[in-house]
């Protein structure tokens, strides 16, 4: 595993620096933050030489699209599983037609969990507690299929309690880490003193595959999508002096939009998973967006007079054309959706777990602004269904 943040592995530099604001009694909160990376960084100016190579593409207007999509997701690097040495010893994944579903699940499970755990132990670290405090685990991933499921190997990796509460998020697509959130949030506060161990691991492995012209959307996946883990701790009531919580979970919300089922599709195959994403996409969120922001913020008793300028956003980075219709459609001041475009720069859209990544530099963001900068901001995420995901967040 890699990392390229300042630490090594994974967690952050915000050690027990004190909450300037305190937090809601009962209301749950992210007390440790963690990520972790496979080691194959992918910039995105070579992606299009090495993907025509490693698919055995020669097809010039095949490439000359891919060129034109890697430009406008405005990407620049990317992690990934697949490796020259993954495709030597599975050359049958490059080869359109071929039956690889056992093949992709013997590279995949392992890879996520491996990921999931890096990323857990860096958000244990920064912690500081035993993972003998951890009390419950929520494990969301769209990329490994087996019973018994990446829950238990990762609490059995990571040594946890064998009575620690378990609960798998499996192929909820991109809304799955604010869905964790919300689970999480939930756990924690009806049980009372708990610690819930959320981690997100996604991988692209599944759905790697030689470019088809009947296919477009492989192109788009191709030049967008990314590989990685994230995770956190969430509990209510942190413990003075021994926990730094720096985001509380005020409200959470989701709605799916009844006759959108099929814009996202994702199919698996003897091949892998096909996914099909409309083009209306983009159009569907713009237009539902703004009902849905204004349920989460009628929910802060003290946000009843708050602009959307007034607030900090955490938004999925789907793609840049959802952002630039967010933004456009939110009135939103230039800036405000930073955190968001820095992410997919940095790291691509890797699926749950981006939202993460997302709340890392929103959490640099706000410490570095005088008096800890906005109180009050939401963290969204769009996935199949069409289903929105929201958190109402309140910064500490």
């Amino acid at each position: 595993m890699s990392e390229n943040n300042k630490n090594v592995d994974g967690a952050t530099n915000h050690f027990f620096q004190p909450s300037r604001r305190l937090p809601t009694p009962g209301k749950a909160t992210i007390l440790a933050m963690g990520k972790a990376f496979p080691s194959q960084l992918v910039p995105q100016d070579c992606l299009v030489e090495g993907y025509m190579r490693d698919t055995n593409c020669q097809d010039m207007a095949i490439k000359e699209k891919l060129e034109r999509l890697c430009k406008t997701t405005t990407v620049k690097t990317r992690y990934t599983v697949m490796s020259k040495e993954i495709l030597d010893k599975y050359p049958e994944l490059a080869v359109e037609g071929t039956p690889t579903i056992n093949q992709r699940l013997e590279i995949a499970n392992p890879a996520v969990v491996e990921m999931a755990k890096q990323a857990s132990l860096a958000c244990i670290k920064e912690w500081g507690r035993s993972t003998d405090e951890i009390t419950h685990i929520v494990y969301v991933s769209s990329s490994e299929i087996r019973l018994p499921g990446g829950d238990l190997h990762l609490a059995t990796e990571l040594g946890l309690r064998s009575d620690i509460g378990r609960v798998m998020l499996y192929f909820l697509g991109c809304y799955g880490g604010v869905t964790g959130l919300r689970v999480a949030k939930d756990i924690a506060e009806n049980n009372p003193g708990s610690r819930v161990l959320l981690t997100t691991s996604e991988t692209t492995i599944l759905g790697f595959r030689p470019p088809n012209n009947a296919r477009p959307y492989d192109l788009v996946g191709a030049a967008l999508f990314g590989d990685g883990a994230g995770a956190v701790i969430v509990g209510t009531e942190p413990i003075v002096g021994t926990e730094s919580p720096f985001m509380e979970l005020n409200f959470a919300l989701q709605q799916f939009l009844p006759g959108t089922k099929n814009v996202i599709d994702g199919r698996l195959t003897e091949e892998g998973i096909n996914f099909k994403l409309g083009r209306d996409l983009p159009e569907k969120i713009q237009d539902n967006i703004e009902e849905f922001c204004k349920k989460l913020i009628e929910k802060g008793d003290q946000l009843k007079e708050t602009k959307y300028n007034d607030l900090f956003w955490a938004v999925h980075p789907g793609g840049p054309a959802i952002l630039d219709r967010l933004e456009r459609t939110l009135k939103l001041q230039s800036g405000k959706l930073d955190c968001s475009r820095r992410a997919l720069m940095d790291y691509g859209n890797v699926s749950s777990n981006t939202i993460f990544y997302v709340i890392e530099y929103m959490r640099q963001e706000l410490q570095n602004k005088k008096d800890g900068g906005e109180e009050w901001g939401l963290a969204l995420a769009f996935g199949p269904g069409i289903t929105f995901e929201g958190i109402l967040l309140r910064s500490l």
